[in-house]
């Protein structure tokens, strides 16, 4: 099982979401590979290294399937 990875989720109700201090320490604590925030904006964009915002209406779009 090796192959199996670490993602986390955040959902918000925002539009435009940032990069908090939290979500940098739940990378590294968690050794998340990636960190999705699922936010009520348009579009899905970059906000750090290894952390995204999602636009929940493109989620199935930008969310590769977990299987």
């Amino acid at each position: 099982m090796s192959d199996l990875i670490q993602l986390g989720f955040e959902f918000t109700r925002t539009t435009a979401p940032s990069a908090t201090r939290s979500m940098h320490v739940a990378l590294v604590d968690l050794k998340l590979e990636r960190l999705d925030v699922l936010h009520a904006g348009e579009n899905t964009f970059p906000l750090a290294p290894k952390i995204r915002a999602v636009a929940a209406r493109r989620m199935l779009q930008d969310i590769r399937p977990l299987r």
